[in-house]
């Protein structure tokens, strides 16, 4: 296999390409390159253990491979005040680390990989240093190495960075001899003017008729902060990890097979019991996200894909958790089917999201990714890989959240909920983080115990009892 850079336009004749919507919804929080999406801290992390005798220089190679092979990863976003758009720049060598692992004991070399992506997602990687994509390989013995990939959020999605992988390890096989054949990807300039182009086309305009509708006097669900923004500490992101046991991921999947619901819809429904019972609140709009590859034929392609989507969930009338869940499902099913860039919902929405700029307020967005493949060995030109997943050590610093919390949830092989509550410490404090957390699991517990026992939803907040 050989890759060769496509053809560049001469010095000062680049190519302005759109943006695309996701990349404009990211500049509605921009505030430089020091901070925010735009800043060193909004990274995108991952790590894989390898089994197999790795070539140092035949991977430095392969990466910058990868770099040619996808344009998003040496493409720079211009935000003047007068236009904004992305431009395409030629190929340049990817920074390729590597650290000495070998006194590490064979029993401690999982504890020290995970170590180790913590250390990397505590790390700042400027968005104005191309390539947009670095590696780090710890090598523990000759055949035994970690690999982490950092990539800037504005160039990949947890999505792009298991493509990235997969062409990293298929361009090494092929440098080392073995005979590879990588899929044709169109590039992310190509989506955005696709995106761009549909954006006037009547199927949009019938989905964002949808969302005119659907959000009508709707408001995001805003969760109060421990400390306003007004406050001014000190900004950082850490991340709360909690497991929920195989147990009760069983009775997530039983309600869902018996209901015809996705695990996601039956711990949505659970979050949604959860939100309901701290605020008193029967009208829930929570935010989650959707890969955003609307067409099959950018399934392979890497950049920053991922779409905001606000879910409104009607509790008013729900007694039991099953018809909580009823209503999830129904709520997910017409968002998914009519789902367009956040960008477009907010055009027709515009008051959406007032509640989060209260300076005492933050959203909480919600995913949920199960990978029945995490754990197992996937294997290239005598490399085997296989993703580290199951990730259990909190941290207090690590990649960025532009303003808020994020909820990640893993349904991993063993069965067990792998929970992450990323949250801005400024913010929030860690107590109520935890908090939250251990709350949530009561409330899975009780849903998959007792599906249709009565909710107890308790007075709303600020209520008089006796």
């Amino acid at each position: 296999m050989t890759i060769s850079a496509p053809p560049q336009a001469p010095a000062g004749t680049a190519e302005r390409i759109p943006l695309s919507f996701n990349q404009e919804f990211l500049c509605n929080f921009d505030v430089g390159d020091e901070e925010g999406p735009f800043g060193p801290k909004y990274n995108i992390v991952c790590g894989w253990r390898l089994t197999g005798a790795v070539d140092v220089e035949t991977l430095q190679d392969a990466l910058d491979d990868v770099v040619t092979r996808h344009e998003s990863l040496r493409t720079i976003i211009v935000r003047s005040a007068e236009t904004r758009y992305q431009e395409v720049l030629p190929p340049t060598p990817a920074a390729l680390l590597v650290r000495d692992f070998t006194g590490v004991a064979p029993g401690d070399r999982e504890l020290r990989a995970e170590q180790l992506l913590i250390e990397l997602e505590a790390g700042a990687y400027g968005i104005g240093e191309l390539p947009l994509l670095r590696a780090v390989i710890g090598r523990f013995a000759d055949d035994d190495a970690v690999l982490v990939l950092i990539a800037h959020h504005t160039a990949a999605d947890e999505w792009s960075m298991r493509l990235i992988m997969r062409d990293l390890v298929g361009c090494y096989a092929s440098r080392s001899g073995h005979q590879v054949e990588l899929p044709e990807v169109c590039q992310y300039g190509e989506y955005a003017r696709w995106e761009q182009e549909s954006a006037a086309g009547a199927a949009s305009a019938d989905k964002r008729a949808f969302w005119r509708e659907r959000l009508r006097g709707a408001r995001i669900l805003a969760t109060p902060t421990d400390h306003p923004r007004s406050a001014g500490l000190p900004k950082a992101t850490a991340w709360h990890r909690f497991w929920i046991p195989a147990e009760l991921t069983s009775g997530v999947f039983e309600i869902g097979r018996g209901m015809r619901s996705s695990p996601f819809m039956v711990l949505l429904a659970a979050y949604a019991t959860l939100l309901r019972k701290e605020t008193g609140v029967t009208d829930i709009v929570v935010p989650t996200f959707t890969s955003g590859r609307a067409q099959p034929r950018f399934m392979d392609t890497v950049g920053s894909f991922f779409n905001f989507v606000p879910l409104r969930i009607d509790l008013s009338g729900c007694d039991t958790f099953r018809q909580v869940v009823e209503r999830t499902r129904a709520t997910c099913i017409s968002a998914y089917t009519h789902d367009i860039p956040f960008a477009q919902v907010l055009e027709e929405a515009p008051e959406l999201m007032l509640p989060s700029i209260a300076d005492d307020r933050a959203v909480c967005a919600f995913q949920v990714f199960r990978s029945p493949l995490a754990g197992q060995e996937e294997s290239a030109g005598g490399l085997a890989y296989s993703e580290i997943r199951r990730r259990l050590l909190s941290q207090p610093v690590g990649g960025d959240i532009p303003d808020g919390a994020m909820w990640h949830l893993e349904i991993d092989s063993t069965g067990d909920i792998v929970g992450t509550l990323g949250f801005n410490s400024n913010l929030f404090d860690k107590s109520t983080i935890t908090r939250m957390a251990s709350e949530f699991h009561q409330v899975v517990a009780d849903a998959v115990t007792a599906p249709d026992a009565p909710l107890r939803w308790g007075p709303p907040p600020g209520a008089v009892t006796a």
